[in-house]
């Protein structure tokens, strides 16, 4: 893959993320409800009112208010949360490590269970093992991911399992001052084998309820390209000199398999970042996914612009790892 080509992709998602910008700012003011109104109390005067809506240009025409928002954002920045009082860019760097990771978590956990499914499918092709793999994932599928956390609480609750906490992201006894939110990085450099493992616990729900319906998807697709990879010639020669099935199926056909499969989890990881927003809320995990909901009940224009921004610049991040993987996988496109 040429430098330029990436180049290319870089100039690309300039218009997107101002188109985005655009759009999200115009919406935000066409909806109805004053972002004031909800922060102030009910006994403050019009005066109050009128000092607050000055303090956030709120006051000025809807051109006025956009120019100005340009500005902030070819300077960096993201303006101040009307409903926390503090730097939108800073929330939001705050919060994200804690979504990445359990994006992350969540997205190898998906790539395992889908992964295992496929190979198992494909190696009990035409056998009633291969209908059981097509239910299960049918099934996973057919849940959606905010119902799955919704089961996955009840179950806890129902048998008891006091060691699976529903809620939080790390139990209140430990104390760890923490340089960053990278929990995970950050414990296991510093040893703190408790932090650690009270992360993994607290992050095992939120994230087995994002990667279920990921699963399927990744179980159906992979199995289909590994399906397709069995019928070439490579893996004939492989049958001819004897190599079993599940080295032919696991090792000779999967490499080839996964360029439509990485296709599809770098697009489904983008989508798994918006879907914490529900799953986040109902394990009360503090990722930006419950931000962005506490900040569409405040209307807090500022946070909401940031976090979309956000949102707009992972998935134009993400894509572009997934062309570049694209060099390690096939190596016939590194010179492309």
């Amino acid at each position: 893959m040429s430098l330029g080509f990436l180049l290319r992709r870089l100039l690309l998602a300039i218009p997107t993320l101002v188109g985005v910008a655009v759009i999200v700012f115009v919406l935000l003011r066409i909806v109805p409800g004053d972002p004031i109104a909800m922060l102030i109390g009910p006994g403050a005067t019009p005066a109050d009112i009128q000092k607050l809506r000055e303090l956030y240009g709120l006051d000025r025409g809807l051109l006025d208010q956009f120019v100005l928002y340009v500005g902030d954002l070819i300077q960096g920045d993201f303006g101040v949360s009307i409903s926390l009082r503090q730097d939108v860019m800073e929330l939001v760097l705050g919060r994200l490590p804690i979504t990445l990771e359990l994006c992350l978590a969540a997205i190898v956990i998906a790539i395992l269970i889908g992964g295992t499914l496929a190979v198992a499918g494909v190696y009990w092709r035409g056998r009633w093992p291969e209908a059981g793999v097509d239910g299960v994932s049918g099934f996973i599928l057919a849940i959606p991911d905010f119902l799955w956390a919704l089961l996955f609480i009840l179950f806890v609750v129902i048998f008891a399992f006091s060691g699976l906490p529903i809620s939080g992201r790390l139990s209140h006894e430990i104390r760890f001052d923490a340089l960053t939110n990278f929990y995970l990085l950050e414990s296991l450099v510093r040893l703190r084998f408790d932090v650690f493992g009270s992360v993994l616990l607290h992050m095992l729900l939120p994230a087995l309820s994002l990667a279920l319906p990921l699963s399927a998807i990744i179980a159906r697709v992979l199995k289909s390209s590994l399906n397709e990879a069995m019928t070439q010639d490579y893996v004939l020669l492989a049958r001819v000199k004897g190599f079993s099935r599940i080295r032919i199926v696991a090792r000779e056909a999967l490499r080839n398999a996964l360029v439509p499969t990485v296709t599809l989890t770098g697009v489904q990881f983008t989508f798994l970042v918006g879907g914490t927003v529900l799953v986040e809320k109902i394990f009360s995990y503090p990722g930006i996914g419950n931000m962005a909901i506490d900040a569409v009940i405040n209307r807090d224009l500022p946070l909401i612009q940031g976090l979309v921004l956000t949102f707009a610049v992972l998935f134009i991040a993400v894509n572009l790892l997934v062309d570049m993987s694209y060099a390690v996988l096939n190596p016939r496109m590194r010179h492309g």
